[in-house]
């Protein structure tokens, strides 16, 4: 295990609005107010279209394969996230949401693009003096968290 330490900075409160792509999105507005690390909640829809990695292809194959589904109608959804900025500074999203229609759940991260269907709420922690970056790390050839 690795870690850093930071404090709680400033909270901001996003509408995300009908067609908004959401890590798009937060990723615009962390880089407009300057946010280089921050937790994130959000909550409300995912329009169809939208696009979730479910998983990789196989467990510990490499390179990674990863699964994307789509989906197909408005889901309602809760997501837990983490932003983090990569080494030319730019802030990269890391979130996981639970999209559920009907008694049916699909769960995944959001980079592959979901959209917001008609608002998605999304509570922005901020870490201040926080070291935290993303940085690539092999072999999964990912920007993995480097605290």
């Amino acid at each position: 295990m690795r870690y850093s330490e930071a404090r709680p900075g400033r909270v901001f409160v996003l509408r995300l609005e009908d067609g908004d792509i959401v890590h798009e999105t937060i990723e615009r507005f962390a880089l407009e107010q300057g946010i280089g690390a921050a937790s994130l909640i959000a909550v409300g829809g995912a329009d169809s279209g939208s696009r979730l990695v479910v998983g990789p292809k196989e467990d510990r194959g490499l390179p990674l394969q990863p699964m994307q589904r789509e989906l197909s109608h408005a889901h309602e959804v809760a997501g837990v996230g983490t932003l983090f900025c990569d080494e030319d500074g730019v802030p990269l999203v890391h979130m996981h949401m639970a999209c559920g229609r009907e008694g049916e759940t699909v769960t995944g991260c959001i980079r592959a693009g979901v959209k917001t269907w008609q608002v998605l709420e999304v509570i922005v922690h901020e870490l201040a003096d926080c070291s935290a970056r993303r940085a690539i790390e092999y072999p999964l050839g990912l920007k993995l968290l480097q605290p």
